[in-house]
C-alpha cells in the first residue's frame, strides 16, 4: 500500500500523491498529525481516567458540511511525520497514561500509519472514521486494529449528497462496517472497557429523525442484539452557513423519537446528554 495512484478512500482518485498531485482530500503522501492528546470525552466505555491516546489527523475524505472538526478536515493542516515519527507519538501517549490509541479520521495516511502499528501496540488500537471506507482498505487493517468507531450517517442518498457529497455512502459504510465486525468479531468486554469489537456511532441531525430511524433499522436487522454496539450522539453543533434546518440543534422531541427506535431495535450501547451539543467539547486545533 502507497501513495502512487491513491485508491484508499472510496473516491478512489488515483491521484499519483508520491509525485506531489493531490485529489479529493488534497492531502500530500506523509501524515499529517494536527493534535496528539488524551482525549477524555470518548464513549465511557472506551476509557476510564486515563483517557484515550487521541491523534487527530488532517484532512478528510468525506467533508462533512457541519463537521466539528473543520479547521483541520477542510484542508490538509498539520504537522507532517514519517512512521517512525509517528510510532513515536503513540508511545509517548501509552507512556503519559493513555488507555487506548484512538486514531482519528486515518485513512487517506494509511501508508504512513500502518508501518507505525507494528509491533503491536500495548493497548488497543481504535479506528475512529466517518464510516465512508472502502472494504480493501480495512482488510490491510485486520489484526492491527482492536476496536472500530465508524460513524453510520445516512441512510439516506439525497442526504449523504447534499452535506457529505457522498451519494453512495450507505452502501459503501453499511459494507464497510460488515468487514469491521468480520474482523473483529462480537464485542468483548473487560470489565467495564470494550477491548475489541465495533461501536457504530451515529450523529443525529435536525429535522432528519427518519433519517436515523433507517440507519437504526439497518443496524438491528443487519446485527444480533449486542454483537455490535451503538452510540447514539446528540452533539450537533450548527457551524454556520448552513440553511435550515441545519442551523439549529437538535430538539427534544427529535431526540426523544430517535432514542425510541433505539430500544425498539433492541440495541446495545450508549447516549448522549443534551450538554454534549456545545463547542467546548471541540479540541482547540
Amino acid at each position: 500500500m502507497d501513495y502512487g495512484n491513491c485508491t484508499l478512500c472510496p473516491r478512489q482518485c488515483a491521484v499519483n500523491r508520491a509525485a506531489g498531485e493531490t485529489g479529493f482530500c488534497r492531502c500530500p503522501d506523509q501524515a499529517l498529525v494536527a493534535k496528539a492528546m488524551l482525549h477524555r470525552w470518548e464513549e465511557p466505555a472506551l476509557a476510564g481516567p486515563g483517557g484515550s491516546g487521541a491523534v487527530f489527523f488532517g484532512g478528510c475524505t468525506l467533508g462533512c458540511r457541519y463537521c466539528q472538526n473543520a479547521a483541520i478536515s477542510r484542508r490538509p493542516a498539520g504537522t507532517a511525520m514519517d512512521s517512525g515519527a509517528l510510532r513515536r507519538v503513540l508511545e509517548d501517549l501509552i507512556a503519559r497514561g493513555a488507555e487506548n490509541i484512538d486514531l482519528v479520521t486515518p485513512t487517506q495516511f494509511l501508508p504512513t500509519i500502518l508501518p507505525a502499528l507494528r509491533p503491536k501496540l500495548p493497548v488497543p488500537v481504535v479506528y475512529n472514521t466517518g464510516g465512508y471506507e472502502r472494504t480493501q482498505t480495512l482488510q490491510a487493517l485486520e489484526g492491527l486494529v482492536d476496536i472500530y468507531l465508524p460513524d453510520l450517517k445516512y441512510a439516506d442518498g439525497s442526504l449523504a449528497a447534499e452535506l457529505s457529497g457522498a451519494a453512495d455512502y450507505a452502501p459503501v459504510a453499511q459494507a464497510a462496517i460488515r468487514e469491521m465486525a468480520r474482523q473483529t468479531g462480537p464485542v468483548v468486554w473487560e470489565g467495564e472497557r470494550v477491548k475489541r469489537g465495533v461501536i457504530i456511532r451515529h450523529l443525529i441531525l435536525p429535522g432528519q429523525v427518519e433519517n436515523a430511524l433507517k440507519v437504526l433499522d439497518w443496524i438491528g436487522e443487519t446485527f444480533a442484539p449486542g454483537e455490535v454496539l451503538v452510540s447514539l450522539m446528540r452533539q450537533y453543533t450548527p457551524m454556520g452557513g448552513l440553511p435550515a434546518p441545519f442551523n439549529r440543534p437538535v430538539t427534544q422531541e427529535e431526540y426523544d423519537a430517535v432514542l425510541s427506535w433505539v430500544f425498539l431495535n433492541r440495541l446495545d450501547g450508549f447516549v448522549q446528554e443534551a450538554g454534549a451539543a456545545d463547542r467546548g467539547f471541540i479540541p482547540d486545533f
